[in-house]
C-alpha cells in the first residue's frame, strides 16, 4: 500500500521491525504492508509486555484528560478524537513512542517539549526514559484548547 507523502510519517513499525522497517540514516522509511488493527486494543497486544504497559499507561493519561475523546484506529495508529476533530494519536517505534497532533501552547510550554522534538510536529519519547505522562496530559489540555477555539 502506498501513501501519499502527506502522510508517510503515519506509518507505524513494530517493535519487533515485523511489519516494517525504519532507515535511521536517511530518515526515510521502507514501509512493508502493516499488520491492520481494528482496535486500540489489538494495537497495544501486538508489542512486547514492557511497551504495552507505556501504550496503556499513554492511553490512560489521555483518557483522564479527556474523558469525553472517542477512541480509534487512524492510520493504524490509536487515535482520540474531539467533536471529530483529531486530539492526538500515538505509535510504538523501534526505541520510542510517537506522539502526534502537538499543540503550539505558549512559551513555556514549548521549552518544555524542546527535548523530544521529532519531525513535522511530532514529539518522540525514547523507551529507555521515563515517559513524561504529565506533559502528555498538558499536551492533550493545550489541544483541546485548540479544538474548542476551532484551531485545526
Amino acid at each position: 500500500m502506498v501513501f501519499p507523502s502527506s502522510h508517510s510519517h503515519h506509518c507505524q513499525t513494530n517493535i519487533q521491525g515485523i511489519y516494517g522497517q525504519i532507515e535511521e540514516s536517511t530518515g526515510e522509511r521502507e514501509v512493508v504492508p502493516a499488520k491492520k488493527f481494528e482496535t486500540i486494543d489489538k494495537y497495544i497486544e501486538s508489542f512486547p509486555e514492557n511497551v504495552q504497559s507505556v501504550l496503556e499507561k499513554l492511553r490512560a493519561t489521555v483518557q483522564e484528560a479527556a474523558p469525553e475523546a472517542v477512541q480509534s484506529i487512524s492510520y493504524d495508529m490509536p487515535t482520540f478524537k474531539l467533536n471529530g476533530e483529531r486530539l492526538v494519536y500515538f505509535s510504538a517505534w523501534k526505541s520510542h513512542i510517537g506522539l502526534y497532533s502537538i499543540p503550539r501552547g505558549n512559551e513555556a510550554f514549548r521549552k518544555e517539549l524542546s527535548p523530544y522534538e521529532g519531525e513535522k510536529g511530532s514529539l518522540r519519547f525514547p523507551l529507555e526514559k521515563p515517559i513524561p505522562y504529565d506533559l502528555v496530559k498538558k499536551i492533550v489540555m493545550f489541544r483541546m484548547k485548540e479544538i474548542q477555539d476551532g484551531k485545526k
